[in-house]
């Protein structure tokens, strides 16, 4: 199958570009040719009677902002200026993040129409870097979901591996316009593993950064002590390289790292020889809360996932790794318990500068007085999920409750963090899966907050701990779908991370140019 240039990675068309075999502005012609050919329509907010005609990761096209941004790189070519490390490389942008003169939705109906100001960090530092903002990808409501079907804007992306399954979420947009050659790169978030669980869903590779290495100023927020940008690619070469560029200390943010930014390319194929990676059992045994007792039953991974995960292991050992296995981390079976009290009071504090009257959707009727405009904006532009966190927020927060669940969930955020320091005094990185099963179909669990948010299960502990995670696919199960498996490594271990990573994705070398529905829908 030939390659085509939209299904070139980051930095082949860094490559080809300074090498005059390409230029930017053919690189946006074939990417934007792709969209038209596999997109089948941006997101709105009316109703859209078929999702499955494409594979509908934007919300926003921005084709004049990128062409602006192809013409610049050629010119700088041109004239023998090195237009960055990005130079040419297109990017989708998740809808949480402020782009100048873009809409800025959040997939929600209250921003509909807000166009930002100003242009988030991460965003500045890749189109500094030559990179060329494509658009804005759809994601769920305010970040808030595991599958991407809580978007306000319609139809919510597709899985370039299936249509009958869920991209994952909150990042489902991103993940699914790089599987699908839509972009070359995606800026994602990742809260409860918002990059990791769609990267794995879509077969693509997504790298959640320690907290506080990439700068959070122009990302809309969700959980401010949880949220990280990061980055979305088809290979690790390429996070490294995404990250490369946004990485680093931020005067807009005071929660933006000033440890210095390594070079994270330098070293990427020197392989595992000496390494040790562990293996958890508390990743493997899944807690899950039964709907009618509230007791907590055990489940196991699905198989083709266990599977894949000791095919990592093995294959990482074949290289030199030393594999460790029982390294406990038992308090990652609290990750989700504490995320749904952590998050939802982080998020109802957020959401309440949302009134109907600075910016955004307000409601048109009459309204008595500022309360009830407040009231009747908030319950119009507000789908479910914003108002199910913030209801729950504010009750878990109220002075009759704050210790009995707050209090209490921050300390077991402490815990997690804990466990994982004891872990890596024996090992360099931990290995696990990035997800208890692959890709689900629409509609199977959504509405069920509590079976949605399980669906981060093994992802949400590096969140709590604020420990940099990298997924990879390392295969398909035997429906056809991608299978990601997880390295968590210490504070600022991106580097080592990203080295493992390379070793593995050599090792497995079982990805598609092309997944099925995009395969369909490109020779259609």
């Amino acid at each position: 199958m030939r390659t085509e240039i939209c299904e070139l990675s980051a930095h082949e068309i860094v490559a080809r570009l300074k090498a005059g075999d390409l230029t930017a502005e053919s690189v946006l012609d074939a990417t934007l040719a792709r969209i038209e050919a596999v997109e089948g329509g941006t997101g709105t907010l009316e109703k859209a009677p078929n999702g499955q005609n494409g594979v509908h990761a934007y919300i926003t096209l921005a084709e004049e902002r990128a062409l602006a941004q192809a013409r610049a790189v050629d010119r700088a070519l041109e004239a023998g200026d090195d237009p960055g490390p990005l130079a040419g490389v297109p990017v989708a942008i998740k809808d949480i993040f402020c782009v100048s003169g873009t809409r800025s939705t959040a997939g929600s109906k209250i921003l509909e129409n807000f166009v930002a100001p100003y242009t988030a960090t991460s965003v500045a530092r890749l189109e500094a870097a030559g990179a060329l903002t494509i658009g804005k990808a759809n994601l769920d409501e305010f970040t808030y979901g595991s599958s991407n079907e809580s978007s306000a804007f319609l139809p919510t992306p597709r899985n370039p591996w299936s249509a009958s399954v869920v991209p994952g979420g909150s990042s489902g947009g991103s993940a699914a316009a790089v599987a699908a050659g839509e972009a070359a790169l995606s800026l994602g978030t990742d809260t409860s593993g918002s990059i990791r669980q769609p990267a794995a869903f879509c077969g693509v590779v997504g790298l959640k950064p320690t907290y506080g290495r990439v700068s959070r100023y122009g990302l809309i927020a969700f959980a401010s002590s949880l949220d990280c940008p990061g980055p979305l690619a088809r290979n690790v070469r390429d996070v490294a390289l995404m990250l490369q560029v946004m990485a680093g200390a931020d005067p807009f943010d005071a929660t933006a790292a000033k440890v210095p930014v390594t070079d994270y390319l330098d070293g990427i194929e020197g392989g595992v020889q000496g390494m040790r990676i562990g293996l958890s059992p508390d990743f493997s045994r899944l807690s899950y809360p039964d709907a009618g007792t509230g007791e907590l039953r055990e489940l196991t991974l699905q198989s083709e996932i266990e599977r894949a995960l000791m095919d990592a292991a093995e294959r990482l050992a074949g290289q030199g790794a030393e594999i460790v296995e029982g390294v406990e981390l038992p308090n990652a079976r609290y990750g989700i318990p504490a995320y749904f009290v952590i998050s939802r009071v982080e998020a109802a504090s957020n959401l309440h500068r949302y009134d109907g009257v600075k910016y955004g959707y307000r409601h048109a009727g009459e309204a008595a007085d500022l309360i009830e405009l407040y009231r009747k904006s908030r319950g119009h532009g507000f789908g479910p999920q914003p108002k199910l966190r913030i209801l729950m927020g504010m009750y878990v927060s109220g002075d009759q409750y704050e210790k009995r669940y707050y209090e209490r969930a921050l300390r077991v955020r402490t815990l997690v963090r804990q466990d994982f320091e004891r872990a890596f005094e024996r090992v360099d990185a931990v290995l696990a899966p990035t997800t208890p099963t692959t890709a689900f179909e629409f509609g199977r669990i959504y509405g069920d907050s509590v079976a949605m948010q399980y669906a981060d299960y093994l992802t949400v502990p590096a969140n709590h701990a604020g420990i940099p995670a990298l997924s990879v696919p390392v295969g398909l199960d035997n429906s056809g779908l991608p299978i990601g498996m997880q390295l968590m490594g210490p504070d600022f271990s991106e580097r080592k991370l990203l080295r493992i990573g390379r070793a593995l994705e050599l090792a497995v070398e079982w990805q598609e140019s092309r997944p099925p529905l995009v395969r369909e829908l490109v020779d259609a």
